[in-house]
């Protein structure tokens, strides 16, 4: 068993301790800290059942990330089963957002792209599955993936063995170890068998949609870019555009909003990147510094320049 407790590091480096022993004892990750309050005291409690890591995890505010740049870095593949205890988490996935609520658990594939956006105090348990063990027995449900699954129905198997299997001790003998691990992986399979397709999945044969879609992902640093343009380009109606969103769980306006902010954050969080924020502004659409600020920090919690500093990229 490990524990990583925080709360007796000095409070100026209680941050820095933090994103070592996550990118230590889960995957590498950058996180940001968007907390008011001075410190990030934070703990990070693991143990092993068989093939699986169990973790315990209670942290502040923050926005934590796994983009390419930690995927080409990282050796081994997994998949991170993560029950939300306290406190709320809104997770984008390929693309797509879910609010994990109190309760709610998510299945995320750590060879692909995700963020964790959590606005105050919390609390998780963190169960992590060999990438080979399952992989090919979720093939067929991989748009389940960054889904919010309550514990009610299917779901309650799941939050019901995260619960139990937490509180067992280390020295559970290795037979019955890996039987447990097998009935928890089947448990996982079973429920994300079992959870509706996302909204937008069932929309993906429309051809319209998706040649829009892709429009907007190709053209969103223009700011130019807007309901009117897209509908002429088309030649629809902007009524028909927006109702093309509605599946999507994201409106018109809001895709192309999230698409400028994520592609300044990337930039933002190289520390190779030597752009000025005023430039980057108008490379992501924008059309003036002062607009781009405000909505990057509504957004994320953090103003482009501290994201910057806290990624030791230059400040240009």
């Amino acid at each position: 068993m490990g524990l990583w407790d925080g709360t007796g590091v000095p409070i100026r480096e209680q941050f820095d301790y933090w994103q070592d022993v996550i990118c230590r004892e889960f995957v590498p990750l950058a996180a940001v800290n968007t907390g008011a309050e001075p410190g990030f005291a934070s703990t990070v409690e693991t143990s092993a059942l068989g093939s699986m890591n169990r973790a315990s995890i209670n942290s502040k505010a923050q926005i934590t990330r796994r983009s390419r740049r930690e995927i080409a870095v990282s050796d081994e593949a997994y998949f991170f089963v993560n029950l939300q205890l306290a406190g709320r988490c809104l997770a984008t996935v390929s693309g797509k957002s879910s609010v994990v609520e109190p309760g709610d658990f998510m299945v995320v594939d750590t060879t692909e792209p995700y963020e964790f956006e959590f606005k105050g105090d919390w609390r998780m348990l963190s169960f992590r599955l060999q990438h080979d063990r399952i992989t090919h027995r979720l093939s067929a449900f991989r748009n389940r993936l960054g889904t919010s699954i309550g514990s009610e129905g299917a779901g309650s198997a799941v939050t019901a063995l995260m619960t139990s299997l937490s509180s067992l001790a280390d020295d559970v003998p290795p037979a019955a170890a890996d039987a447990l691990v097998q009935a928890f992986e089947s448990a996982v399979v079973g429920t994300l068998a079992a959870t509706p397709a996302p909204a937008d999945d069932c929309n993906r044969s429309n051809p319209l949609q998706a040649a829009v879609l892709e429009f907007v992902k190709r053209n969103y640093g223009d700011p130019e870019l807007n309901a009117d343009r897209v509908s002429r380009v088309f030649a629809i109606s902007p009524r028909t555009l927006h109702a093309l969103f509605e599946g999507t769980g994201s409106s018109f306006a809001r895709t192309v909003r999230q698409l400028r902010l994520q592609h300044a954050f990337d930039v933002l969080s190289d520390p190779a990147s030597s752009i000025s924020v005023t430039e980057l502004a108008r490379l992501s659409g924008f059309y003036d510094p002062s607009s781009f600020s405000r909505a990057f920090r509504q957004h994320f919690d953090v103003s482009p320049m501290e994201l910057r500093r806290s990624h030791g990229a230059q400040t240009a």
